[in-house]
């Protein structure tokens, strides 16, 4: 296991380059590819990598757009495919020995996030209208007109602050917390390995280096999961988040 730590700051001798912008970079590159590959020479009948490809959209479709928007939402299922692919392969660089997910940066995160914000914005405006959409935004229907009151401020901060934020700092936590605990288990493995140099903690530091070793390993799978869940979780709101713009309560 490498140390991520001479990386942080950008590539040695890159004068400022970020390795999180590489990082960005090549998964965006690995999702066009991906794609790219899965998309070419279509036919009528899929061969089996045509069929991979296929079998991915329907998920999105049966597992994010249609449950969460309906059939109206069929036309942002090519978006949400490419969030999901993006954000997982942005998730798995955390992967890579000695590197950190691209989500474990807040800004990256965040970036989705706000263009997720913007875009429900310019979807519910241009759906309801302007004042339409905020109106359905901050005054749930079929209440009491003195409890909007109360309901209209939490509302209001809910849907344009709170919601983006939230969106955001879901993803970063976890992929960041789950960067972290790797490096301890490894850190903790290599540490407690150095110690067998001491003959009389020779048999305490087999013993503790094999225990952290197979804590990382265990760990490593369960992370794999989570940076798949992360992504679907991801994909998963910024649909109901859309849902919410393409129609007003009833």
């Amino acid at each position: 296991m490498f140390s991520p730590e001479p990386w942080l700051g950008g590539i040695p001798g890159s004068d400022g380059i970020d390795l999180y912008l590489v990082l960005l970079l090549v998964a965006l590159g690995a999702s066009l590819l991906l794609w790219s590959w899965f998309s070419k020479k279509l036919n009528l009948v899929p061969g089996r990598r045509q069929g991979v490809g296929e079998m991915f959209v329907l998920f999105i479709r049966d597992q994010i757009t249609r449950p969460t928007m309906g059939a109206k939402g069929d036309k942002f299922i090519p978006l949400m495919t490419a969030i999901f692919t993006l954000i997982l392969f942005m998730n798995v660089s955390g992967l890579i020995p000695g590197m950190l997910p691209v989500n474990s940066d807040l800004s990256f995160p965040a970036m989705f996030a706000l263009f997720i914000f913007v875009l429900t914005l310019v979807v519910g405006m241009r759906q309801q209208g302007g004042w339409g959409y905020i109106r359905n935004q901050i005054f749930p229907p079929g209440m009491p007109k003195p409890i909007y009151i109360l309901v209209t401020p939490i509302e209001a901060l809910s849907v344009f602050l709170i919601r983006p934020l939230t969106h955001a700092l879901r993803l970063f936590a976890t992929m960041f917390a789950g960067s972290l605990l790797l490096a301890v288990f490894a850190y903790g493995g290599w540490y407690m390995l150095s110690l067998g140099a001491e003959p009389a903690l020779a048999g305490l530091s087999v013993l503790f280096s094999g225990a952290a070793l197979i804590g990382y390993l265990l760990f490593f799978l369960f992370e794999i999961l989570i940076m798949l869940v992360q992504a679907f979780i991801f994909t998963l709101l910024a649909s109901l988040y859309l849902n919410g713009s393409l129609e007003s309560a009833h």
